[in-house]
């Protein structure tokens, strides 16, 4: 069991004023077996604050909206949860979406040749495993196939070109995983959280993603193949969705013409429990 802190700044810099912004924004992790929320705030400052709700998918929802012009805008994220290692498996997540849901890949996570070739390498001699078994065979598959590189990716590449490349960062892991998983005829989505990690040689970005896998009689399991592990207590759960811009921890809508400038900063510290 750990205490973690999380402080998390987004800041949108535009090079012309925007007329107004809504934001819709799942930074509030849910309290489930791995985790528990302590003090958790979100601001904006100036913004007005809309409605908050829990989607299908168990996650926590809030909208705002600036009025303009606007020519900058910060979402400031503080607060602390105490997780507790499950082995990966989300337990008394409240949600409604079957998970048959996610046997639909989309453009990020569409299996080519290559994945579904992949993915039947894996699975060789494995008819008789167990889905769990097959699940993690498929997540040791990707951490060997992907290696780990910051920066050798960008926000629009795919599950197939990640693979192509054999390189990337935690999202091309997940759309992997999840490409592969999906082939297989095992549902599997993708996850945004955080990640306290002081170990060399890992993916180390705090702010971070994986993928989970339908297991039956288990439910959802998370697999961080970039790591290759399932996630333990350095992970805070933030949402899930299809593929990294369903589950965006914000998106929104804005109207002007500017351009924008992005700066995100994620800093994760352990602090002592009370």
């Amino acid at each position: 069991m750990m205490r973690l802190v999380i402080r998390h700044r987004t800041l949108y810099v535009f090079d012309a004023p925007m007329r107004w912004i809504t934001q819709s924004h799942r930074l509030t992790p849910s309290n489930c077996a791995s985790q528990r929320l302590f003090d958790w705030q979100i601001k904006v400052e100036g913004a007005e604050i809309g409605a908050a709700f829990t989607d299908g998918a168990g996650d926590l929802v809030s909208t705002m909206t600036l009025p303009g012009p606007v020519e900058r805008v910060e979402v400031l994220v503080e607060g602390s949860v105490e997780t507790t290692d499950t082995a990966g498996v989300l337990r008394d997540h409240r949600e409604v979406v079957s998970p048959r849901v996610y046997l639909v890949s989309t453009p990020p996570t569409k299996a080519n040749g290559a994945l579904q070739d992949l993915m039947r390498t894996a699975l060789l001699g494995a008819h008789d495993a167990g889905e769990l078994a097959r699940a993690h065979r498929l997540c040791a598959a990707v951490s060997e196939a992907i290696a780990y590189k910051p920066e050798t990716s960008h926000a629009n590449t795919t599950a197939a070109e990640a693979l192509e490349a054999g390189e990337g960062v935690c999202q091309d892991h997940a759309h992997a995983l999840i490409s592969v998983a999906q082939a297989a005829g095992m549902p599997a989505r993708y996850v945004t959280g955080y990640l306290f990690s002081n170990a060399a040689g890992g993916a180390e970005e705090a702010s971070h993603a994986w993928a989970e896998v339908s297991v039956p009689g288990l439910g959802w399991v998370g697999f961080d193949a970039a790591n290759s592990c399932c996630p333990d207590d350095r992970y805070v759960r933030l949402g899930s969705g299809r593929d990294a811009q369903d589950a965006a921890p914000i998106r929104g809508v804005s109207r002007g013409a500017g351009a924008e400038d992005l700066q995100v900063t994620v800093v994760v510290t352990q602090t002592q429990q009370q």
